[in-house]
């Protein structure tokens, strides 16, 4: 029996969004069209889509959201594509106006700093309506970059004096005293990422007047021993390389008026063998107390290279194996 070949015009408004919707080398388009097994034509300012009515139908919800999307940010990416089309498949295309209408905050150059998934939308409600939060998740699903986005949102809004970000610097096979240099520059390059994503949202000198001011503390975690932070929004990254006694040593560092949030990725270990991770006992006994929340956030929320969640779904597969 034939499958019947319906054809469908959709308009676009704005003829400067075609080239970015239509991606380098029309690659956008060539992927929506072997991925919904239509043909996309452009004719006289109007898509033509041609195909079997379901996918017809598929395609057109598709690119009402990416036009959508293009007026919204201006450019779409491959991870932005591959999402919305699954969102589409799903029937969740209406949450994709959620994700374009929900902005953190705007970096230095302009630039709004949204969720791209809906579990990266999770995250920063949780974050919003608690004062702990605990972000788990693989590399590559903004769970720090966000959370910096919030921190820096709420000190600009006046909900906190000051922003509080800390790492504990593990030696991954490298020993520091064998590394030249005094001691803050043996744990700079453990801050690294911390600072390149404060340097992205703020600018290279807004970032420097506020350090030099003390609104903005980035130092390794054992630093933090011994202080109450008050009014403050505190971050702790690679949350993994805590021992148990680290954890509860930066969880009680809490004072009023502050928030904090943990971050950390449970399949990157690197603490000596016979460590227990903080990050995983934490998981395990404070799940019932309310005001703290664990959100966890899945190779769906990689928003790095597409490649990257090929690699982690490889390597979950790998250790299952070996399980």
């Amino acid at each position: 029996m034939n499958k019947e070949i319906v054809e469908k015009s959709l308009a676009i408004d704005n003829n400067s969004l075609i080239p970015e919707l239509f991606g380098k080398f029309d690659e956008n388009i060539k992927v929506i069209e072997k991925e919904y097994n239509v043909e996309i034509l452009l004719r006289e300012g109007q898509l033509k889509i041609i195909g079997e009515k379901i996918s017809v139908d598929l395609t057109e919800k598709l690119l009402f959201k990416l036009v959508e999307m293009l007026k919204k940010q201006g450019k779409i990416s491959n991870q932005e594509l591959s999402y919305a089309m699954q969102l589409v498949y799903e029937g969740n295309e209406d949450k994709i106006q959620e994700l374009l209408d929900d902005i953190i905050c705007v970096t230095a150059q302009g630039k709004s700093i949204r969720p791209k998934t809906l579990g990266q939308k999770k995250y920063i409600d949780s974050i919003r309506k608690n004062d702990i939060v605990f972000g788990i998740g693989p590399a590559g699903t903004g769970k720090t970059y966000l959370a910096m986005a919030t921190a820096v949102n709420a000190f600009k809004n006046g909900e906190v004096n000051r922003i509080v970000l800390t790492r504990p610097a593990v030696e991954a096979g490298e020993s520091l005293g064998f590394l030249p240099g005094d001691l803050q520059e043996k744990v700079d390059p453990y801050l690294r990422p911390i600072y390149d994503a404060l340097f992205d949202i703020l600018g290279f000198e807004t970032y420097g007047k506020f350090v030099e001011k003390g609104l903005i503390e980035v130092a390794p975690l054992a630093y933090m021993r011994g202080r109450t932070l008050d009014s403050a929004y505190v971050i702790l990254d690679e949350a993994q390389n805590t021992t148990n006694e680290q954890m509860k040593m930066f969880l009680t560092r809490l004072g009023f008026g502050s928030k904090a949030i943990i971050t950390g990725d449970i399949t990157q270990i690197d603490l000596p063998k016979g460590k227990s991770s903080g990050l995983k006992i934490a998981s395990k006994i404070l799940t019932d107390i309310k005001g703290l929340e664990f959100v966890y956030l899945g190779k769906n929320d990689i928003v790095r290279h597409p490649l990257v969640q090929k690699i982690i779904s490889a390597y979950e597969k790998f250790d299952k194996s070996e399980n």
